[in-house]
């Protein structure tokens, strides 16, 4: 096979209420859809390269399939688009210096209106650490919240949390 260049990624979900969708889409990606149709839109970013459409058709909307995710470039990215996140008041949790997926991250979480959740992340550093709360048989998947409180942010040092140190 040869090497072959991917430039975006397209996805596509089925929501029940387009217009909240389009609504809350605008606010999470910053800009509004590229196209609305009857039943219809797509948002195409360039940061991540990413084609996402909607199509409204209720009896085909699934839930639990796992979630998506953006990882941004740097902590400052992250508290960035945490804050405004924060302010169009679509954060459904917070999460700093967490252990997950091997990983330790800071993350907040936003859920659509059909409830598909996305994780916007910052990846500090690999660890040999994954939390139990998500690896436990009530985990759905890796790294998908439970609906909890928001947590406060906090500075993470270099070490990453270890087994039974307590941090977690």
């Amino acid at each position: 096979m040869s090497n072959t260049n991917f430039p975006r990624m397209h996805v596509s979900l089925y929501v029940s209420d387009l217009a909240a969708t389009v609504n809350f889409y605008n606010t999470f990606f910053g800009q509004p859809a590229s196209k609305v149709k009857k039943g219809y839109a797509k948002y195409e970013l360039s940061n991540p390269g990413l084609i996402i459409s909607f199509i409204e058709n209720e009896e085909r909307v699934q839930s639990n399939f796992g979630h998506l995710g953006i990882q941004v470039e740097s902590k400052e990215a992250m508290e960035s688009k945490l804050k405004i996140a924060r302010e169009q008041g679509i954060v459904s949790l917070e999460e700093i210096g967490v252990s997950c997926c091997y990983a330790v991250q800071d993350k907040f979480w936003a859920t659509d209106p059909d409830g598909v959740q996305w994780e916007v992340y910052y990846f500090h550093e690999d660890s040999e650490f994954n939390d139990p709360k998500y690896v436990g048989e009530e985990a759905n998947a890796c790294c998908t919240p439970e609906e909890k409180p928001k947590i406060q942010i906090t500075e993470i040092n270099n070490a990453s949390c270890e087994p039974g140190s307590g941090c977690c």
